[in-house]
This record gives C-alpha cells, sequence and structure tokens, in this order.
C-alpha cells in the first residue's frame, strides 16, 4: 500500500531498515528523540510544514548533540543521525526507546506531548544503558481518527493505505491525483492533519521550538496559482513546501478551489489554463468544471 513509494519495497532498503548495524557496522545505542511543533487548527497545510524545513533544522541539533557527548566523553566515536531520511523503523525504535505508543492512526502518541513532535535517531558507537521500552497502548477503544479520516486510508490493524491518504497524494504522489480521491481533500493542499487534530491525546500538545517560526501565512490564497517559477523557489526555500515542486503545489492549489467552488476564483483558474505545465494546466481545468457543475445545480 506504499504506492509510488518504491525505496520501502527494495529488498536492500527492507535489510537495512531491520539491521541498523548495516548503516553503522560500530552501532551499539541508539539515541531516539522527539521534537515537538506546534500544532494548529488550519486545514490547508499540515501544521509541521507551516515552519522551516525540518530537513534543515533538526540536523544541526543532532551535531551538537553529538558533539556534547564526545566532550562529556573526552573522544569521538562512529556515529550517523537521521530525521526522516535515512532507512530505520522511526516509530518502532522510538516506542522501543519509551518515547511512546504507535496509535490507531499509525502516528507516535506520547502521553504528556500528544503526536505533534518530529522524530529524529542518532546511532552510536557506545553502549548506553537502555530506557525501558513504552509497551502500554493508550488508544482503547477510541476510533476518532478512524471515522474522521475522509478517505478512509487508517485501516483497522494500524497500517495506512497511503495511495488514499491525503498527505501522500499532497505531497509524495508526483502524478495526477485520481479523480475519484479529489473530492474528499477538501481544501488541504499540503499534507493533512485531521487524524491528529481530532486525537484525545493532542490536547496535551505544546508549543514548537522556537527554530521552527512560521514562514507560509494563511489562509493561501488563490492567487497563488500564478506563482512563477522563481517567485515559488524564493518563496518556498526554507519550507518543506518545496517538496511537491511548483507543479505539485499547483496542482493542489487547483483541486481545493475547486472542492470550495467559488464562481470568484474561475479568472484565477482561467489564467492557469496557461501554464506551462501540463499537470497545472489539467487539474485547473479539473476545478473549473467541479465549479461550473456546481453553479448549474445551485
Amino acid at each position: 500500500m506504499h504506492g509510488t513509494m518504491n525505496y520501502l519495497a527494495e529488498v536492500k532498503s527492507r535489510a537495512r531498515r531491520a539491521d541498523p548495524k548495516q548503516i553503522l557496522p560500530e552501532c551499539k545505542s541508539i539515541l531516539v528523540l522527539g521534537i515537538p511543533y506546534a500544532p494548529t487548527a488550519n486545514s490547508q497545510i499540515a501544521s509541521y510544514a507551516l515552519g522551516n524545513d525540518y530537513h534543515d533544522v533538526l540536523p544541526q541539533k543532532l551535531q551538537a548533540l553529538v558533539d556534547f557527548i564526545e566532550e562529556q566523553l573526552g573522544h569521538s566515536f562512529p556515529n550517523r543521525y537521521y530525521t526522516d531520511t535515512g532507512p530505520l523503523l522511526e516509530r518502532e525504535l522510538a516506542e522501543r526507546a519509551g518515547l511512546g505508543w504507535i496509535g490507531k492512526n499509525t502516528c507516535l502518541i506520547n502521553p504528556k506531548e500528544g503526536s505533534t513532535f518530529f522524530l529524529a535517531e542518532i546511532l552510536l558507537g557506545i553502549e548506553l544503558e537502555p530506557d525501558e521500552s513504552f509497551n502500554t497502548d493508550h488508544c482503547g477503544t477510541c476510533t476518532l481518527c478512524i471515522e474522521a479520516c475522509p478517505t478512509s486510508c487508517i485501516l483497522p490493524d494500524r497500517t495506512l493505505d497511503a495511495r488514499k491518504c491525503i498527505s501522500y497524494l499532497t505531497i509524495e504522489l508526483k502524478e495526477d491525483i485520481p479523480e475519484d480521491l479529489r473530492p474528499f481533500m477538501k481544501d488541504w493542499i499540503f499534507g493533512c492533519d485531521i487524524c491528529q487534530q481530532v486525537c484525545p491525546w493532542n490536547r496535551f500538545s505544546q508549543p514548537a521550538d522556537s527554530a521552527f517560526k512560521q514562514l507560509i501565512p494563511l489562509p493561501v490564497l488563490t492567487s497563488d496559482l500564478l506563482l512563477t517559477p522563481r517567485e515559488f523557489n524564493q518563496r518556498f526555500k526554507n519550507s518543506p513546501l518545496k517538496r511537491p515542486k511548483r507543479r505539485g503545489y499547483l496542482r493542489n492549489l487547483s483541486i481545493a478551489i475547486g472542492n470550495k467552488g467559488d464562481k470568484k476564483d474561475l479568472p484565477m483558474l482561467q489564467k492557469a489554463l496557461a501554464d506551462e505545465e501540463p499537470m497545472v494546466k489539467a487539474h485547473a481545468k479539473w476545478a473549473i468544471d467541479q465549479i461550473n457543475e456546481r453553479a448549474n445545480h445551485e
């Protein structure tokens, strides 16, 4: 159910995920960290993506932590660190390190912090006394996340069908978004927080690290459809929103506009039909058809 994320199924990748020593042969311990970000109630961009790109921010913090440990020990040691960038089973390691349990929505949940935090890992060539694993499940009979998911991508056995997940569709999928799923995306443009927003444990979520200052103003305006490649690169150079690239961002925005169904957005969509990217044209055309169809039924 991994969709086009073929790296998840590669034999070499699977082997590395099963054995961290294939990444760092000297590995004796793994330090797992949770770094909070500020949750919001918006429904356009996932909260984690409103600030600086964690891929840029966290490696500096991980290196600083390695430097600190080496200073305490008085010598260097083999190490590697990742934050969503290497073949590690991050949530599984975090559960074994005592950070929380893997919830029904497949997110790692901490009883004090909720699930709105990034995960990062440092593979260490030194022995550390292990923390106790988190062996209890606190989801109980709650099924709010499963019931709230617009595309029903959260399955009963704590797995997720990525092919239907709005986060996958708006970020990882590089192709046209299946038409039958577009109406369920509502106004989500990048990622989705619904299963976290309804989770009772997130009432304990804490403010973000100061490094993740909000970069993206909300709401996202229809005028973004006219962003040139240069304007897009400049605006999102420090943001996770650069990942789907300009064509993916405008594709997603077109769907959100179409789902909104406001006739006032038609002139902007008409201009988007002249875009050089076929994907942008196709999804702008879909949005125009959606708005016109809704107008005809009013």
